[in-house]
């Protein structure tokens, strides 16, 4: 399920597999089914992101050290 979430004063759209945000909830949507489907990026899809996650934050629910 896309998440809606404000970030940096814009309202965004994050698919919640890979976590990169897009304007509109369309695209994210077809990003989350992307990736649920084939555990992959699409080069076409991510193109429009406007989002994206550092991943070095600690995600929640996770215990892992660096």
């Amino acid at each position: 399920m896309v998440k809606k979430e404000k970030v940096g004063g814009k309202i965004l759209f994050l698919c919640e597999i890979c976590g990169l945000g897009y304007l509109d909830e369309e695209t994210a949507r077809e990003c989350e089914e992307w990736c649920k489907r084939t555990r992959t990026c699409s080069l076409k899809i991510t193109k429009k992101a406007v989002y994206f996650p550092n991943p070095f934050e600690k995600q929640k629910g996770t215990d892992s050290t660096l």
